[in-house]
């Protein structure tokens, strides 16, 4: 069977001096052994990249240590000045666009929910732990940081993807959806009411996201594999509907 290409958006890096376009392997690495697809990553270098979406069956927008930008939200206060990438919230936002609009299967992990919900007109808890009666949803340091924290009821499309009314999740965001954007319906929620998954609703394809990181251990979990089978399977139908025309 011919595999899918999807890209992965890629953040913004400085190593040694130089700027860098880099993510971490796990995520390409998670659509190879549970969505037969084969990533691309996609250089944050603002709206030209929507010309890639010629060439890809589907877009994983995955996680990152920076956020998205307040200004991009409407927000005056920036409670993160130092955890952000421009470059990246310029190709990501008009990426997710552009993508629903054409029926491109998207799958937003982390960062790419807030992404997803930013693009659509919604806001975000720059600090959801600030809250009240919120948890922390924070992780510390080392790969101990991905094992299950908490529990997420699951509902709609994503109950009946992942198999499951309720599954345990790792958690590693400081921030989460505040205003859900018109268009997004929740499907899923921590205990302390933090919207946890959303769907695109009317979507033309798959548009999913998810707050957590099924991408980690991803064959070893039924929910996260099934997850990634089903935005595999979209890619690859979407990939051959494409090709047919």
């Amino acid at each position: 069977m011919t595999q899918s290409i999807i890209g992965i958006p890629a953040c913004t890096k400085f190593i040694a001096g130089y700027v860098q376009h880099a993510t971490p392997a796990r995520y390409g690495a998670s659509l190879i052994a549970a969505s037969n697809a084969i990533p691309i990553l996609i250089p944050p270098e603002g709206e030209q990249m929507r010309g890639l979406l010629d060439r890809l069956d589907g877009i994983m927008f995955n996680g990152s240590p920076s956020n998205v930008a307040p200004l991009r939200y409407g927000a005056d206060f920036d409670a993160t000045p130092d955890a952000h990438d421009p470059e990246r919230d310029a190709t990501t936002i008009p990426l997710i666009l552009a993508a629903l609009d054409r029926g491109i299967p998207v799958l937003c992990i982390c960062r790419g929910m807030q992404e997803l919900n930013v693009a659509l007109g919604g806001t975000l808890f720059q600090e959801v732990h600030l809250q009240p009666g919120r948890m922390d949803h924070r992780s510390g340091e080392g790969e101990h940081r991905f094992a299950v924290k908490h529990e997420v009821t699951l509902s709609g499309e994503l109950a009946r993807i992942s198999g499951a009314e309720t599954i345990q999740v790792n958690s590693l965001h400081g921030q989460a959806i505040d205003q859900l954007a018109a268009g997004l319906v929740v499907e899923g929620t921590a205990p302390d009411g933090t919207i946890e998954a959303v769907r695109v609703e009317g979507a033309k394809n798959f548009a999913i996201a998810v707050q957590w990181h099924p991408e980690w251990e991803v064959t070893h979990f039924p929910d996260r594999k099934r997850l990634f089978n089903a935005f595999g399977d979209a890619c690859a139908a979407y990939r051959q509907s494409r090709d047919s025309v």
